[in-house]
Parts: structure tokens; sequence; C-alpha cells
């Protein structure tokens, strides 16, 4: 009785039952052995499944525990990227072949012993369409040699990852529907909880962060009871916060349908008539992938579905019902920028107002070039994120805000300031994976963007002794910490007053 009991103790913990193997780059988990590739300084554990694939009958399911295996699992290599459409000339994107049969994750690690050492949990971006946790881009191995365990996860991109049907709804019988990669964003969660330790890490002490869609993944995730207490901290990188997001089964307030006819209509439009779910599992991949997927600021991605997702992001911190961790968010200076003359119909899709409504915005700008370049960043990204904090911070909640306008030599002629997505390559150091060259400076940017990330991954606060005051945030003084060429300057925001306008839009 008392051995039972032992046993059981030991499985509460989180430890692996099995003895640790002599072998230093060998991590014992809940499924068995994993053999690490030992490089630049750290084991990578690469292609690890933390859940079971997500096919035949399992897909548009939520996902399910991984199995077990004999002997040691070769995790040198990566897994499968999710399914997506391809070729795409992102570096965020991943080697083929792409899968269904994809969730994975990949962890970084200096050494396996040697304490406990804070997670960091990486969701990648990519509209929620395309991109994996694979890509060289995101190569935690300069992360992890700054003393934190990384994680980086796949996801079910597309509709196989956000999808609604009335036939999935019935079968699922208040069951999770719709938000398939989100639940598989918890999923990768529970394993870290329950596996990190076998890696060095505290499971305690996780922070989970991500870029564009992977950033509007972490804000949602602050807002689902079913993630709650799977992280401690939350880092976003242009993560918007006002997109337009569908509900399950009624209409939203834009004007869109709800999800669950939006997929009646997807169904019907590949030619495929469903009279069960049989029938819709029966669609190839390349059928859905071929049908193109939604925009993120369209109504694709995740859903409002009442239960997995209850509100969306700006209802839930508004009402302070957000999870209360520590809050790094920011955006980059030149996110999207259009043609001049494609102006008023970019500005007129976001806010639904001409230029002409909105003269105090206008006149924020020097001129109309200037304002082409960074309004619509301004407006999906940087507003949304100034609020964001401001809400967050109210709760008491320790909050940072940053604008990155780092904008290396062979960029400076195609943009005014840093584009979307550009800001990536610095947070991992990974300076290399850039389409376009980088210089001696760029290193610079690029390690006191590391230093910052590392130090909110292990204490909440990104400051250290060396680096310049990041200010916490605070709506009535309105400081945040501006990353430039000639390096990270604490400041009063340069654009209360463009906030302030688009703001006053909502």
């Amino acid at each position: 009785m008392k051995r039972l009991l032992l046993a059981l103790a030991v499985l509460a913990s989180g430890c692996m039952a099995a003895p640790a193997p002599s072998d230093p780059t060998i991590a014992v988990v809940e499924t068995g052995q994993l053999k690490a590739l030992q490089a630049k300084g750290v084991l990578a554990f690469k292609g690890i499944p933390y859940a079971a694939p997500p096919v035949g009958a399992m897909r548009w399911k939520a996902p399910a525990r991984a199995a077990k295996w004999d002997g040691v699992k070769d995790a040198s290599a990566y897994g499968a990227i999710c399914a997506q459409k391809m070729p795409n000339p992102d570096n965020g994107i991943g080697q083929y072949p792409a899968s269904e049969d994809c969730l994975t994750l990949n962890v970084f690690t200096q050494q396996l012993g040697g304490g406990k050492r804070p997670v960091m949990v990486w969701i990648h971006g990519g509209g929620f369409v395309n991109g994996s946790g694979s890509a060289e881009l995101y190569d935690g191995s300069q992360l992890a040699k700054r003393g934190v365990v990384v994680v980086t996860i796949n996801y079910r991109l597309g509709r196989f990852g956000s999808f609604a049907h009335p036939l999935l709804t019935k079968e699922a019988a208040g069951g999770p529907v719709a938000n398939y990669g989100m639940l598989d964003m918890v999923a990768s969660l529970e394993w870290v909880k329950r596996n990190i330790g076998a890696f060095g890490g505290d499971n305690g002490n996780v922070t989970i962060f991500g870029e564009s869609a992977g950033g509007m993944a972490v804000q949602k995730l602050m807002t689902m009871p079913g993630a709650k207490g799977l992280f401690h901290k939350a880092a976003v990188q242009s993560g918007a916060g006002r997109e337009n997001t569908l509900y399950l089964d009624k209409p939203n307030a834009r004007g869109l349908p709800s999800a669950e006819s939006d997929g009646e209509t997807f169904v019907k439009s590949i030619g495929v008539t469903a009279g069960s779910v049989s029938d819709l599992r029966a669609i190839s991949s390349d059928a859905i992938i071929a049908a193109g997927d939604p925009s993120t600021f369209a109504g694709g991605g995740p859903i409002i579905d009442g239960k997995i997702i209850p509100m969306t992001v700006l209802e839930t911190f508004k009402a302070g019902r957000q999870a209360q961790v520590p809050y790094l968010v920011g955006y980059n200076s030149a996110e999207f920028p259009v043609k001049a003359e494609d102006l008023d119909a970019s500005v007129m899709r976001t806010t639904g107002s001409k230029l002409s409504d909105l003269p105090t915005l206008a006149a924020t700008y020097p001129d109309k070039d200037d304002m082409a370049a960074r309004v619509m960043g301004d407006i999906i990204f940087g507003e949304p994120a100034r609020h964001l904090a401001g809400l967050h911070a109210a709760r008491g909640q320790p909050t940072w805000l940053y604008r990155f306008d780092v904008i290396s030599p062979s960029v400076a002629a195609r943009w005014k300031g840093t584009a979307h997505a550009q800001e990536r390559q610095y947070v991992f150091d990974t300076l290399h994976t850039s389409p376009y060259p980088t210089n001696a400076n760029d290193q610079v940017q690029a390690e006191h963007a590391v230093t910052y990330w590392t130090n909110f991954a292990k204490t909440g606060d990104p400051n250290s002794a060396g680096e310049p005051k990041w200010p916490r945030y605070e709506a009535a003084k309105d400081e945040l910490l501006e990353f430039t060429n000639a390096g990270p300057v604490g400041k009063v925001s340069p654009h209360r007053t463009r906030w302030d306008a688009i703001e006053a839009r909502y």
C-alpha cells in the first residue's frame, strides 16, 4: 500500500516514474525518452508530440494525449509543419513537409539539470493560417543561453484550427467546438506543466509570448478559463486587440455572419453536400487549403463560442477578467505601409470612415507619405496596444509598453520604420535568418531585446542593471520604451495625440 501511495505521489507531482538516464542528452517525459540534438551550446529537443495526431475522426476535435513510445525517440529533427498554403516567402514558415499530423513542440535548454529555470513558450504568427514553431527564425538557442528554457509550438491553422458547422456543434453535444487551434495551445501548455521539469524548467514560472496572430493568441489565452494557471506572464508583439471576431451562432456587430453559417457557406462553396460529420471529415486537406483562408481582420481565426473563448479580448480587459499577470505589449513603427493613393480605401476598410472625416488623426502625421507608411499599423496595432496596456495597468498589474523602431540600413530605402514582423529576429537574436542583410548595430539592438525579454520571463520586470530604464506603464504618464537604432529610450509616448484620435473612433 505504501508503495502504491508513493507511486501516486510521484505521478501527481509531474515527475517521471522512470529513472533518469545517465546520458545528459536524454530527457524522460510522460510518453517516453527523448534524445536531443546538441548544438549551438544548448540541447535542442525537436518534434516532440504533445498531442495525438488530429487526423481522420480526430479532425475538428479537441486534442487528445499523445501516445507513448518504446525506446529512445530521436528528437534531432523538427516535425511536420501544420497544413497550410505554400509556398510562402515569410521566414517564419519553416520547412516542408506540411501535414494535419503536426501537433509537436520543440524545447531548447542549456542542460537538463541545474535547478528550475524560467520557461518561455513561443506562439508563432501568420494570421492563424500559416507559420510554424520550427522555423529557423524561432530557434530558441540564444534565449536559452540567457538562462531560460524555450518552447516553440505548432498549432492547427486555417480552417483546421478555426471552423464551425452546425453538424460539428451537434456532435460535440455541449463539448468544445470551433477553436481547435486555441485548444492545441492549451494542450501544449498543459504538456509544459506536466513535463518541463525534465528539461530543467520551472512549471511555476511560464511566460507565453507571440507575434501578430501569435500575439493575438496570447491575449486570447489571457481570456480563456481553460488556460487559467498555465502561464504566469504574457508578452505580446503586434497583437492587435480590436479584431473583427466571429461569434459561433450569431452575427457580429460589424455585420459578419455567425461562424456556423460561415462554415456552411464554405462547405457548399467547395461543392460538398454535408449530411453528417463524416462528410465533413472526408473533405481532403488539399481541397480545404485550395479554397483559401479568411483574413484575420475579416473574421478569420479564433471564434467567440461562449465557453472556450467567452468574450472578445477588449470586452474581457474592460471587465477585468483577463489573467492577472505581468503584461508586456507593443508594436512596430511602420507595420503595414500602404500606397498614398490607397490611403482612403485602407482607412475606410479599417475604421469605416474616410480620411476627410478624421482631421484630428490626419493632423498627427507630418505628410501624406508618412501617414501612408504608418497609419494602418497605428490603427490596427499601436492604439490597441496602448489601450489594453492602460486597462491592464488599471488593475494594478505590472505592464510594459514598447514601440519598435530599429531600421536596418538594408531596409531603410523600403520602409520608413520597422515593418510588421521585423522585430522577431531581434527578439530571438536570429538576425542571420533575416531576408535583408544586417550589421553590427543590428546585433547590438538584438542584445537589448533579448535581455529585456528574458528579464521579463525571469521576474515579470524587463529591467536590469546596464540597460536603459523601461518605465512601467501607467495611463496617466503614458510612458513606453522605444527601441531605436541608437538604443532603447524610455520616454513619454511620442504619439499620444494620434492614439487619442484613433481611440475616439471607438
